[in-house]
């Protein structure tokens, strides 16, 4: 998957889900801020990830994705 495309799919499944518009996503917004979540909001959107992409997110790199760029690349380097 394109890099472009991984960022809308992220932030279509992610505005779905968390209802809210796409528009506010950007790469530099604060993911936990952006989206409203608390800690168990958080676990449920990491789970989302994991199988919406086929990843699994460990708790330790959790505390390194704090914004959707950092996400992205994430993803990028793991899909």
């Amino acid at each position: 998957m394109e890099k472009q495309e991984l960022i809308k799919k992220v932030n279509s499944v992610l505005a779905e889900e968390f209802e809210v518009e796409e528009s506010i996503i950007t790469p530099d917004a604060n993911i936990k801020q952006t989206l409203e979540l608390d800690s168990l909001s958080l676990v449920d959107m990491v789970a989302l990830i994991e199988n919406e992409f086929g990843v699994k997110i460990p708790s330790a790199d959790l505390v390194k994705v704090q914004t959707f760029a950092a996400l992205y690349d994430y993803l990028a380097e793991r899909a």
